[in-house]
């Protein structure tokens, strides 16, 4: 089984409630191990996402990166 299924797997059936509280929990903790997960999230995003969406999630990124990880500022 492959990360992206292992993590797919893990959230099948889990609410809307759930699925936020995994995010925030994961960002908040800022726990090395739970990046792959956020990345098969964002994977998942971007392969639904229309070219608006694409383009607002790309300016956040770079806005953020620009700032470096030193800042606790949001986008």
């Amino acid at each position: 089984m492959s990360i992206r299924e292992h993590i797919i797997n893990n959230f099948k059936g889990d609410d809307y409630d759930s699925l936020k509280r995994a995010i925030d929990e994961s960002i908040e903790e800022k726990d090395e191990i739970t990046l792959p997960g956020l990345g098969v999230f964002l994977e998942i995003i971007w392969e639904n996402a229309d070219q608006e969406l694409k383009n607002q999630l790309i300016d956040i990124i770079k806005k953020r990166v620009e700032k470096g990880l030193d800042t606790n500022e949001n986008a």
